[in-house]
């Protein structure tokens, strides 16, 4: 609602009730042009904050975000239009202050926030790159917030997570050639804008500390407007880190920005997990193949009856900590493979163990009959070796030095038995 004078403002007190959200029309950006009045007693303070009522004052009823979403968006000269991921931005005293791609909401909220994205662009004129911002409510409602009609701090992590930068696709845009593809190329990422932290040289410096410590790690890379002038809480230059699960890039973010903070330790991709330690002697193998391999794991005991809660935790959690496989062990009634994967997306390994009794058969049939829906890959009875080369092929589908790697290994091997079968040859079966 436009609002004029005082009295006007307080009608819309009066309609919205407080807080009430009062913006200006113009000179509005990077937090500037909002102030909050919690209560009638604040109206004049907020609108005298803003500049008084000859900037064109407007108000906006209070709404109650769990989330704050952002959809970019480009649309050619000829109408066409593509969507970036949605990604969730994180405000810090009303100034764009972390943008995590892709957002961390269910595949239904990304949908509805695309949806209503696009029903914003399209009933707006005009090629180029439009941001449409989003609050995300508890109860799942997408609201719009505004639309900015230009390349936007919500897509800066795209120069380095996508096929297409915003940047390019606003050219392709306004030039009419083709649009680019706006998907990401890496499974997650997150913008670190970098605001003054004090004036003139101390500012400068803090901030070049910042960068030379993001410059330390891999996957991170620094972006400097070179601006002339350092102020408090000015944009300055931002920082995005690039890596294959949000828990990675966080972590890293996290070593960035605390000097006192080690390293992050080397992330897990494959999760090795039993019942029990008596399963340890046939899932070792598991991790000997990933150790030749080079590739990072964990090994946990969590069992399906004796630890219910220690499961759903850990297969709940699983992809968010970075893991990609999970390899299950399980003897006898061998139930956890089967509920890990009901808990999880990643895919889930079986490994059926030989017990005491039934010589593992049990353990097989269990595994391997899953209801539809519960998809669980299985070896043979005992075979973690198996489980650990396959977990490995599903790695090399995204990691070409992986891929390449299993196949010298496949290469070694016919090597290996062409060796053997050429000694028979030439020496006998006595040899």
């Amino acid at each position: 609602m436009q609002i004029e004078d005082l009295e006007g403002a307080k009608k819309a007190g009066d309609i919205f009730g407080y807080p009430l959200m009062i913006k200006s029309k113009r000179f509005a950006y990077d937090g500037r042009g909002n102030a909050v009045a919690k209560s009638v007693e604040e109206l004049s303070s907020a609108i005298f904050a803003l500049g008084g009522f000859e900037r064109g004052l407007y108000v906006e009823k209070w709404a109650p975000f769990v989330k704050e979403l952002s959809v970019v968006i480009a649309r050619g000269r000829d109408n066409f239009m593509a969507c970036y991921p949605v990604v969730e931005t994180i405000h810090k005293e009303n100034i764009c202050h972390i943008v995590k791609a892709p957002a961390s909401v269910s595949w239904e909220i990304k949908k509805l926030a695309t949806d209503v994205a696009f029903k914003a662009v399209s009933s707006l004129e005009g090629a180029g790159i439009f941001a449409v911002e989003l609050f995300l409510t508890e109860d799942g409602q997408i609201l719009l917030n505004e639309v900015a009609p230009r390349p936007h701090n919500s897509g800066h992590h795209t120069i380095e997570s996508c096929k297409t930068s915003q940047y390019e696709q606003h050219l392709r845009a306004v030039l009419g050639l083709p649009l680019g593809d706006p998907s990401m190329i890496t499974p997650a990422a997150i913008m670190y804008n970098i605001l003054g932290e004090d004036e003139g040289e101390p500012g400068f410096y803090l901030a070049h500390q910042l960068m030379q410590r993001a410059l330390s790690i891999s996957g991170a890379f620094v972006h400097w407007y070179n601006k002339s002038e350092m102020r408090k809480q000015r944009k300055m230059g931002h920082i995005t880190i690039v890596g294959r699960s949000m828990s990675v890039v966080e972590n890293l973010l996290s070593f960035t920005l605390d000097e006192a903070s080690e390293k992050p330790a080397v992330e897990r991709r494959v999760g090795i997990i039993m019942g029990s330690d008596s399963d340890f002697p046939v899932m070792r193998d598991a991790a000997k193949v990933l150790d030749t391999f080079g590739v990072p794991y964990e090994i946990k005991i969590v069992s399906a009856h004796r630890t219910p809660a220690w499961m759903f935790s850990y297969a709940s959690s699983a992809q968010e900590r970075g893991i990609q496989v999970i390899i299950a062990g399980a003897g006898g009634a061998a139930h956890l493979p089967g509920m890990v994967a009901s808990l999880t997306p990643l895919p889930v390994i079986g490994v059926p163990v030989r017990a005491s009794t039934l010589d593992g058969l049990d353990s097989l049939l269990s595994i391997v009959q899953m209801p539809r829906g519960v998809p669980v890959a299985t070896v043979a009875i005992n075979n973690a070796t198996n489980a650990g080369l396959l977990a490995l092929r599903m790695l090399g589908v995204a990691d070409t030095d992986l891929l390449s790697r299993m196949s010298q290994f496949q290469e070694d091997t016919k090597k290996s038995v062409l060796s053997k079968a050429e000694n028979l040859e030439k020496g006998g079966w006595d040899v």
